[in-house]
């Protein structure tokens, strides 16, 4: 993706070099935590989306340049043209840089009642371990909030996933 790997690192692995420096991980919204502990035993990218600030999809591709991003600072920022992007039918990106920096439009907040969970990885092996991390989130969803999770795992063959 042309970005500098120490500049910009994957989720999982800044999860787990704060992690290794501090033995702990902020505590942030529940859900949130719940889903950083999992990224770190996985050591996968999770990201979570509060999916009422998402119009209509959520669609993974190259930015075109002209998408709005809400940084967590409040300036609102557009994403270089071919980084890759979340990106809903607003033309507003929820996650930058692969999901190295997601939105604050679609963060998870105390109000927040749905959310799309997404699990990233192009590891060998990863067609084994993200399923498992999968069924993981979802057993502590349903164990924790008696919530009843829908998963999916999205592949060229499978491309979309409705929920």
């Amino acid at each position: 993706m042309s970005l500098k790997p120490t500049q910009y690192r994957c989720a999982s692995e800044s999860l787990l070099r704060r992690f290794r420096k501090e033995r702990s991980l902020p505590e942030i919204h529940p859900l949130i935590d719940l889903c950083n502990a999992v990224s770190l035993a996985f050591a996968i990218p999770v990201a979570v989306f509060d999916v009422t600030e998402i119009a209509d999809h959520v669609e993974v591709r190259h930015a075109r340049g002209d998408e709005t991003y809400l940084a967590f600072s409040g300036e609102t920022e557009n994403p270089d043209p071919r980084e890759v992007v979340f990106a809903d039918a607003a033309n507003r990106a929820h996650a930058r840089r692969w999901t190295n920096r997601q939105s604050r439009l679609s963060a998870v907040r105390d109000t927040t009642s749905s959310v799309l969970i997404v699990a990233e990885a192009l590891h060998e092996g990863a067609a084994e371990d993200v399923p498992r991390l999968l069924s993981t989130v979802a057993d502590e969803l349903s164990s924790v909030w008696s919530v009843s999770a829908k998963t999916g795992v999205l592949s060229r063959s499978e491309p979309r996933f409705v929920f």
